[in-house]
């Protein structure tokens, strides 16, 4: 099992870093969680194809959390060739309703998708593929999630949590994923302290959390309810009993020479796991051992 840092950023336009996402592996599977701007150009550069993805579960519908949701499943459905099974897709209402309106025949992307069902340029590139015509309407399999619900297979479960973020307007989820290998939570985009994040987050190997803010530098209280600190990311870690946390969602004010290391200093002064400097690409085995806790 394992856990790649697609996008370690914000909505901030960045050269560095992209959007929110993330790809975990477990056996044959490979899970895309969260799928913002750049994020897919990430993807490929893993070395991983949008054929190779099985399931996507969106945290919520942040637009840098799910702008490459619609390039993930055309770039899979016109790969694929219908060769490969139907994308399943897991968030929050309204995933269906945004689907449906991207996908449908007279969806967003219903012109360009009927253009290469039906010229036959796009015909023979399709059969090229391996394909049989009539080729099949994309159609990802979407089931819309909510806090306490259990997505499982032979191999993984995952448990979906609630995120502290702009509720009401936003449905924000959190994701715990467990397999024989270990256990990850990716806690979406989570402000604060909140006991819900604790207890979906408890002793599981690594905990993936958004560290927006230098702790006192958040442009008001409410704005740290929602996007939270650093020192709050150390609060939560040590709470729960995590085996690494891992920094991500890091704006540019914080990502400086420096700054970044007062930031893992101080969390280290609160709580005496692992902590990762998230960036792009980065892989992370889940499930590698502890280290001893500091005296």
């Amino acid at each position: 099992m394992k856990i790649t840092l697609l996008g370690t950023g914000t909505p901030t336009p960045s050269l560095k870093r992209a959007s929110s996402g993330y790809l975990i592996e477990i056996g044959d599977d490979r899970i895309v969680m969260d799928h913002g701007p750049g994020s897919h150009h990430r993807l490929i550069e893993s070395g991983t194809r949008a054929v190779d993805v099985s399931h996507v579960f969106l945290s919520h519908l942040h637009y840098d959390h799910c702008m490459e949701y619609p390039r993930l499943v055309l770039q899979r459905w016109d790969m694929g060739a219908d060769l490969i099974p139907d994308l399943q897709v897991y968030g929050p209402s309204p995933l269906a309703r945004m689907t449906e309106q991207l996908f449908s025949e007279d969806g967003v992307w219903g012109p360009d998708i009927r253009a290469r069902i039906s010229h036959q340029g796009s015909i023979d590139v399709f059969e090229f593929r391996g394909g049989v015509p009539p080729r099949k309407w994309p159609a990802p399999r979407v089931r819309e999630v909510h806090a306490g619900d259990v997505v499982e297979t032979n191999r993984w479960k995952v448990t979906v949590g609630t995120a502290t973020h702009v509720q009401p307007y936003l449905e924000c989820l959190a994701f715990r994923v467990e397999s024989e290998e270990g256990t990850l939570v990716y806690s979406g985009d989570s402000g604060g302290v909140p006991d819900d994040i604790i207890e979906l987050s408890r002793g599981c190997d690594v905990l993936v959390h958004m560290c927006h803010y230098f702790s006192g530098t958040e442009p008001t209280p409410i704005y740290r309810e929602a996007c939270g600190n650093h020192v709050d990311c150390a609060r939560i870690a040590r709470e729960a009993d995590v085996g690494t946390l891992v920094l991500t969602h890091v704006l540019e004010q914080i990502d400086q020479p420096g700054v970044r290391e007062r930031i893992v200093k101080e969390i280290r002064d609160i709580y005496d796991g692992n902590v990762i400097w998230g960036e792009d690409l980065m892989e992370i085995p889940i499930g590698a051992p502890r280290m001893a806790k500091m005296e």
